[in-house]
């Protein structure tokens, strides 16, 4: 079973600039909650039981969010107040945080929850990615392909042409529930080897830490979690899956409005 998800949650958030200087990305209001609510409630409910939040040092905002507040509870309580302590209420999962110090790279963060993940498989949901779920949460579409193939998944969506230049593009073959991913190109300018996109969700073996461990600095001086990827691949197979959900960059303005729309009408 997949028990344990690490949230890379220490980027600076320079797509949302200037409002990223005091309010973290993942803190953006959707609704009543925050954005890094809904990928924890995600989490939860796709049977994750314990969580690790990759955090920088200017976003305890995140870390006092997910803390229980005893003077507010007693607050609204002293004041007959309950049916709002119902509000307070936060998925049930075990949360743990650790801090990047330096912003390396998406694949630095994840590689920080070596010890936190062991010798198991483990889930990465990325902040900025909110998935709306069709039938089930995006991560548990993974997790039932990792129960059958034992191996790492990726999540995938089908993206216009003139996009994939912002994305990681896979080449693969498809079979009846997944793809049997074969490549994996970061942001190709031409000739991309397909229109389905890598999108924030993953499940990966432990196997992916050596990749990491061994994977050279790549684009920015970073350490690239695609480039792990397709040092994986020399390894084990690696699969895709095409999720269900409606999936909405909230790093994208039009995107956030959308789903700002969305969830002020229906908390999913």
């Amino acid at each position: 079973m997949v028990r344990k998800a690490i949230i890379p949650a220490a980027g600076y958030g320079t797509r949302s600039l200037p409002i990223t200087k005091a309010i973290p990305k993942e803190m953006f209001p959707l609704g009543f909650k925050p954005a890094i609510h809904y990928i924890v409630e995600e989490a939860a409910n796709s049977g994750i039981e314990q969580l690790l939040i990759i955090t920088s040092k200017s976003k305890d905002m995140i870390i006092d969010y997910f803390d229980f507040s005893l003077e507010l509870d007693t607050f609204l309580k002293s004041q007959n107040k309950e049916h709002l302590v119902k509000k307070l209420a936060l998925p049930k999962v075990e949360i743990f945080y650790i801090r990047q110090p330096y912003a390396s790279g998406l694949g630095d963060a994840i590689r920080l929850g070596k010890e936190f993940v062991g010798n198991e498989p483990f889930g990465v949901l990325l902040p900025d990615d909110i998935i709306i779920p069709k039938h089930q949460p995006a991560l548990k579409e993974l997790i039932d392909v990792h129960m059958d193939t034992e191996g790492s998944v990726i999540a995938l969506k089908q993206v216009d042409q003139d996009c994939l230049k912002d994305y990681g593009v896979i080449q693969g073959n498809d079979s009846p529930n997944f793809i049997n991913i074969q490549d994996i190109v970061e942001k190709p300018l031409n000739n991309p080897p397909s229109n389905l996109a890598v999108v924030g969700r993953y499940i990966f073996t432990p196997a992916i830490f050596q990749s990491l461990d061994t994977v050279e600095i790549g684009v920015g001086g970073e350490i690239q979690l695609t480039d792990a990827i397709k040092g994986l691949l020399a390894s084990e197979s690696v699969f895709g899956k095409v999720i269900s959900g409606s999936r909405y960059d909230i790093g994208k303005l039009e995107e956030y409005v959308q789903l700002m729309n969305i969830l002020s009408k229906d908390d999913y």
